[in-house]
């Protein structure tokens, strides 16, 4: 198989520790260039994981021609533009998450990508991760029995940060993120349950700003049906007093809970017993996505998270956050 040499248009936190050394770490994978509007910041990233090139024209690492495909690790705000330029120079695309701001510019992307005739993945790295694929599994060799319902709850007090605004970080800002941390946080969410249960067909919410620090919306509630006919609900709540990081896929025979952000045990829980499996992550969580990837741009395997699979969450918070959007337009 050949060696896929990798290029990172922003080359920022998610790429430290979470994807960037992946790159390097996969069977028949490189990175050989990577890209900040910031050259200080790209030159010492590429310094300090010894990535031969860096620049900070988006356009001269994208026609590299030692460049074979693109990681886009950026906010949201310019994912579509990204994949577009990627795109048109014919070379596959790997965008981060949430993969846009709204629905409408991942099919964007997704319609580029297609005429193009390059593929088009979204780092939604719970796809391939050890402990969410097990949790598939369980689902799948029905130990809950037949699944009929979700409830998700995730709640998160305020960070300092966000609190300061004259300097507000841009998952809190609209025009950036396509919405606050529910965009960031609940994609990750949904995406999983897309990837467990398979897609949802119905979803509503409602969405305000409680606390007022910042002009996203800080908290949803939502309800949504499964293509299955299995329902569910969610609370998104980002101005809470304590901290909840919950899920909770209910069956005909039991019920299968964990967490989605920290590796506490999956917990399954029957008529007969509960049973707790610790599974911990790897020291770079998007490196099994990541080789999935690599492997299906050699021919060699398949990548479950698509452009497709991933518009299909935009979708679902697209209707969940469409009446604050109506009356907060950015």
């Amino acid at each position: 198989m050949r060696t896929i040499r990798w290029g990172i248009i922003g080359a920022g936190d998610v790429t430290e520790v979470k994807s960037g050394p992946a790159f390097q770490q996969a069977t028949h994978s490189q990175l050989v260039a990577v890209m900040r509007r910031d050259g200080a910041r790209a030159r010492d990233y590429a310094q300090r994981h010894g990535v031969p090139r860096w620049t900070d024209d988006a356009d001269a690492l994208i026609h590299d021609p030692d460049v074979d495909a693109v990681y886009i690790a950026t906010p949201p705000h310019v994912h579509m533009a990204y994949t577009l330029r990627v795109a048109q120079a014919g070379k596959p695309v790997y965008v981060e998450k949430p993969m846009a701001r709204t629905y409408d510019e991942c099919r964007a992307m997704i319609d580029a990508c297609r005429a193009a005739g390059v593929p088009l993945f979204v780092a939604y790295y719970r796809r391939a991760l050890p402990r969410f694929v097990k949790i598939k599994a369980l689902i799948d060799e029905g130990a809950i029995g037949t699944v009929r319902s979700v409830a998700i709850a995730l709640h998160q007090p305020p960070a300092p940060a966000e609190m300061d605004a004259d300097n507000l970080p841009w998952r809190v800002v609209p025009e950036i993120a396509g919405g606050g941390k529910f965009v960031d946080l609940a994609s990750h969410m949904l995406d999983f349950l897309d990837y467990a249960l398979g897609p949802i067909l119905q979803a509503q919410g409602f969405a305000a700003n409680q606390a007022g620090l910042y002009p996203a919306e800080d908290i949803v509630s939502g309800s949504f049906v499964f293509e299955s006919g299995v329902q569910g609900v969610g609370t998104w709540c980002f101005t809470s007093g304590q901290p909840v990081d919950r899920i909770e896929i209910t069956g005909t025979g039991g019920q299968i809970a964990f967490s989605c952000f920290d590796t506490s045990p999956v917990t399954v829980t029957t008529a007969r017993e509960t049973t707790a499996f610790q599974i911990d992550n790897p020291p770079h969580v998007q490196a099994p996505l990541i080789q999935m990837v690599v492997d299906a741009l050699n021919g060699e395997g398949t990548c479950p998270s698509t452009g497709e699979s991933a518009a299909r969450t935009n979708w679902v918070m697209d209707q969940m956050l469409a009446g604050y959007r109506a009356a907060h337009p950015t």
